[in-house]
This record gives C-alpha cells, structure tokens and sequence, in this order.
C-alpha cells in the first residue's frame, strides 16, 4: 500500500490547472531542478566516495604495506560504486527535505491567514472582503510570490470568475498535502452551504493550528540539542577510522584483513540503522 502511494505520488505533476484555469502548484510533489540534481549529485558522490575510502580503501596492498594495481582497481571500484549510491540514495531523501521545509511554511502561512481572516469576520465583513482584506494583511508580512498570497490571489481570481470560494478553498486544500487545509476547506465548504457561523469555524480553526504550531516549536527546541548530537556522531566514525588509517601501523592494516572487512561492513551497517532509528525517534509530529 505504502509503494503504490509513493509511486502514485512520484507520478503527479508538480503544477496542475486550478478551476480558474491558471497553473498552480501541486505541494504534494517536488521536482528537482537540473542545476539542483547536478549540484546535490556531486556533493553526494564526492561524500560516499570518500567515505568508502575511509572504511574500505587499502585492499590488495602487498607484504610490505605498498599500493598494488590490485589496490588501485579496487579503491576506484568501491569508490565509484559507493558514490553512485550515495546520489540514488540522497537525492529522493533531499527532495524529501524540501517538501517537508515547503509544508512547514505553508502551514505557518496559512494560520497568519487564518489570524487575519478571524478579525476581518468578528469585524462584520463578509467572505470576500474578508479574503481581500486578508490578501492586503499578509502582503504586509510576506512577499508577492509566497505561497500563502498566491493561494489568497487565486481564490479571489476565482471569485471574481464566479467560482464559489469554498470551492476554490477546496481546491487549496486538495493541492496543499496538509490534512488540516483539506479539513477546513471541507468544514467551510459545508458550514458556508448551510449559512453556519463562518467566524466561529475560523476562529476555532486559528485556534487550533496556532497551539499546535507552538507545541511542534517547542518539540523542535527541546530536541535541538539532541540533533545537534546524532549530526555530530554521524561524523565521529569516519573521523576515527580514518585518523587510525592516517597513523598506519599494524592496526590499521587489521581494516584491510578478510576478519577486518567483514567486521568493518557489520559496524557500517549497525551505524547506518541505528542513525536512522535515532532519527525517527527525534522526528516528533503533532
């Protein structure tokens, strides 16, 4: 279920047509750009290269600790395999990061949005004045082309095209990826048909958004420190290991030994699951 939710969201297109026919974006999907996989491809070559050379460099020298062809096909082999890897690896994981950056600041945009929408209406406006005004409230905050103003312009385009706003709300919601846009596109959209209070479902929804964004603030402040930690150990290893490699001797040549690889591969591996379950642990959501 998992693989087939993935591959149908790798297959959405980043920008999709809005009901006032304009491009708009998708904020389910990412693409990165050219300059951007070339950039992050190098950086991650160069960083599992190295670190391939770190733990498996050396293989094949002779009795008298002296590079052989042998020890130069295989570090050119290990390296270039180990860096190919690293760039299939990193570069979903950082398209990932950007997505989830974009989310977070959607998410704080929309609840400003919320904020001046809740004082607009227990001032008596009605909808549209109360978007327009909003519009006007966070091009104060924000520049012309943040997300939040693009969504705002859009369902105010929409308006004046005699689109309904809660639809074009539903629509927002539909492309924002943020379970509670799409909730409170709904509950508009109901409350709105049936002549509820609109005030009180955004005041209610301002509410809620802005204490779970003060909670996630102080998750994320309270867990610093214990990223600052896990980055630093993500370090440590490489520096150990590649100190000890630097010194020579004896031990080092242990990395090099049958016993010493396969040891080597069982420690990579522990170090590359234990970073990961020490990362979900930190990853707190509310």
């Amino acid at each position: 279920m998992a693989k087939r939710a993935k591959n149908k969201k790798e297959s959405e297109p980043e920008f999709v047509r809005s009901l006032t026919n304009t491009t708009v974006l998708n904020y389910k999907v990412y693409n990165l750009k050219s300059s951007e996989k070339i950039l992050w491809s190098v950086i991650a070559f160069a960083v599992g290269a190295i670190a391939a050379y770190i733990f498996y460099g050396g293989i094949g020298k002779n009795s008298y600790g002296e590079d052989t062809i042998v020890t130069f096909i295989c570090n050119t082999v290990i390296m270039v395999t180990a860096g190919l890897f690293a760039v299939k690896m990193f570069l979903p994981i950082r398209r990932d990061q950007i997505l989830r950056k974009r989310t977070k600041m959607l998410k704080l945009q929309f609840v400003d949005l919320l904020d001046s929408l809740s004082a607009s209406f227990s001032s008596g406006a009605n909808v549209p004045t109360a978007f327009a005004t909003a519009k006007n409230d966070l091009l104060v905050q924000y520049q012309d082309d943040s997300y939040i103003v693009k969504e705002v312009s859009v369902i105010l385009d929409g308006y004046n095209q005699n689109i309904p706003i809660e639809q074009m709300l539903a629509d927002f919601g539909k492309r924002s990826s943020i379970k509670d846009i799409e909730n409170f596109g709904r509950v508009f959209e109901t409350v709105y048909r049936k002549g509820g209070d609109i005030k009180d479902v955004v005041r209610a929804t301002h509410e809620i958004l802005s204490s779970k964004t003060q909670i996630e603030m102080e998750i994320a402040t309270a867990v610093a420190s214990n990223k600052n930690e896990q980055n630093i150990m993500l370090v440590m290893p490489f520096l150990i290991v590649g100190m000890i490699k630097l010194m020579g001797g004896d031990f080092a040549s242990n990395f090099t030994t049958p016993m010493g690889l396969i040891f080597t591969t069982i420690g990579v591996a522990l170090f590359i699951i234990s970073y990961f379950i020490g990362k979900a642990v930190l990853n707190i959501e509310v």
